[in-house]
């Protein structure tokens, strides 16, 4: 009986040594990583991936010490997740639970470029962004946008052969929040974003521009002064409705920032001297709308030239109150008052 005693002793301590070796085989096989801690990867599971298949896949990329152990933890744990396929970004020494976390919650990594290109922004403006955002070279875009071949429909109305139009897809590429894949060329940007303009364009505008005797690209280019002139959403089918009245008299537009065009970069304050610069797109000297759009126009700019109120006003002011507002006038002399007014608020 003693013998037996000792074997069944000995049995079971061998037993509590392999199940006590067992377990910190599979503990220390669920730690972290330490060789090239802090590295980041960015490794993809494929769709309908097993978790053995995952498991494999963070062992080969050194993200897990075992692939097998991490799938048994997973099938046999208390929370069992379910792993979403797709591309993430995983740091070597993140825990077992770190990584499960993301990957349950889908948190992909994306490695598109995203970019916001603000209305009212110049095509050269938009090229500065696009060069700063590491998407496209300056270069390659402005000549793409003058020499570049598109399909558009939205593109159909642009003048052709009228060099006085400095680029000829000024005010056509829609102001948005863009997404673009690493290597896209500056044709790929382009489309998406003419892409985009056809996209948001309604179709009803086109009967609406036509009864002010505009043909779409004239539309395009006074919305894109009324883009430029307002900050204040509510005025922008106000200052619309004044262009109509002054093109009606054939009076010159005299907006400031077909003046601003002309110098590439936002100058403070327009002056006098700067009004007599000789250029179609000075609407001070030249009457009726310059050759093009002066920016990019966003919706609300679009909808105000489709749907301009009807008033009776020839001149607006800006408040310089800081509300961004105008002051607005059917007479010369009235407007000279909101002048002195103007000038009251910036003191």
């Amino acid at each position: 009986m003693r013998q037996i005693a000792k074997l069944m002793g000995g049995i079971l301590l061998l037993f509590a040594v392999l199940v006590g070796g067992m377990g910190y085989y599979v503990h220390s096989a669920l730690q972290p990583v330490e060789e090239n801690k802090g590295q980041k990867k960015v490794i993809e599971i494929p769709p309908s991936s097993s978790t053995a298949e995952i498991g494999q896949i963070l062992e080969k990329e050194k993200i897990i010490k075992n692939g097998r152990i991490f799938s048994l933890y997973l099938k046999f744990g208390e929370k069992s997740p379910v792993l979403k396929a797709g591309k993430y970004q995983l740091t070597i020494g993140d825990t077992i639970e770190q990584i499960t976390a993301k990957m349950e919650k889908g948190e992909f990594y994306k490695d598109d470029h995203v970019v916001t290109i603000p209305e009212g922004f110049t095509i050269e403006q938009i090229a500065t962004r696009l060069e700063e955002k590491k998407i496209v070279s300056r270069a390659a875009f402005l000549k793409e946008v003058n020499q570049g071949v598109f399909t558009q429909e939205i593109l159909k109305g642009i003048p052709q052969g009228d060099k006085r139009i400095k680029y000829r897809l000024e005010g056509y590429l829609f102001p948005d929040t863009y997404e673009f894949k690493k290597g896209s060329t500056a044709h790929d940007v382009i489309n998406k974003m003419l892409d985009q303009t056809e996209e948001v364009w309604n179709t009803e505008w086109n009967a609406k521009f036509q009864q002010h005797h505009l043909t779409r690209h004239q539309a395009i280019t006074l919305a894109s002064i009324v883009e430029r002139e307002v900050r204040v959403d509510e005025e922008r089918p106000i200052v619309a409705g004044v262009y109509f009245n002054r093109l009606a008299k054939q009076m010159p537009l005299q907006s400031d920032a077909t003046v601003q065009y002309l110098f590439g970069k936002q100058k403070e304050r327009v002056t006098f001297a700067d009004l007599k610069q000789v250029s179609p797109y000075n609407t001070y000297k030249v009457k009726g709308l310059p050759p093009g759009p002066i920016a990019s126009p966003g919706k609300k700019s679009l909808e105000a030239v489709a749907n301009a109120q009807k008033n009776d006003y020839l001149f607006y002011v800006t408040k310089k109150d800081g509300s961004g507002g105008h002051y607005f006038a059917k007479t010369y002399e009235e407007h000279l008052k909101n002048i002195e007014r103007s000038k009251q608020n910036e003191k």
